[in-house]
């Protein structure tokens, strides 16, 4: 589990065969998970001036990947004894969005994020959504699209910076949402298990 917190902009130096290099000052152990922007991956070596990590031929295939190149975000997993700041983020990216919008403000800029019109009902206003491995809070939710409102401080110390009109992000939305959704979507076509069933499953173990 992750919190969308940003702990380092570290480098890419390779990403060949499934396998990602990274130059880092973060000291990563054998079997660490890690975000590289927004994505959890583990790690399979340890280098002197950093680590590599394998991705999954199914993650490759829902992911941006040229968000694995150059600068990237990296969040160790979090610890049970780490303070919860953020929000519970799973490293699990859902859709690519697209940076449609950028709008500079007094105390803040304003980013419209377009996305699948069916990842909407998992955006949530006010509510929690992952960009590129940051934790951020939605303004304003539209039909096939979303409103950011991200600070300078966010803005100066994030790869956000560099964004642009056209920018790919890997996006994870609110992972609660996404629960309460796919209970409900199923709830109609199955009954809750009675207790003479569920005291049938327990006798067969």
């Amino acid at each position: 589990m992750f919190t969308g917190l940003i702990r380092e902009i570290a480098t890419v130096t390779r990403y060949q065969n499934n396998i990602l290099t990274i130059r880092s000052k973060h000291k990563a152990k054998l079997g660490d998970s890690i975000a590289v922007n927004g994505v959890c991956l583990t790690v399979i070596k340890v280098n002197a001036d950093g680590f590599s990590l394998e991705l999954a031929d199914e993650t490759r295939a829902i992911i941006e990947e040229s968000k694995l190149s150059g600068e990237v975000h990296i969040e160790p997993a979090m610890m049970m004894h780490d303070r919860f700041e953020g929000h519970i983020v799973q490293g699990h990216v859902d859709c690519i969005g697209t940076v449609s919008q950028i709008t500079k403000r007094e105390n803040g800029t304003d980013f419209i994020i377009k996305v699948d019109p069916k990842q909407i009902a998992h955006i949530i206003p006010k509510g929690s959504i992952t960009i590129d491995g940051i934790s951020l809070t939605v303004n304003d939710v539209y039909k096939d699209s979303f409103r950011l409102t991200i600070i300078p401080h966010t803005l100066e110390n994030t790869l956000m910076k560099h964004y642009e009109i056209g920018t790919k992000l890997n996006i994870e939305t609110d992972v609660f949402a996404r629960y309460i959704d796919h209970i409900l979507a199923h709830r109609s076509q199955k009954k809750s298990m009675g207790w003479d069933e569920v005291d049938s499953i327990q006798m067969s173990y």
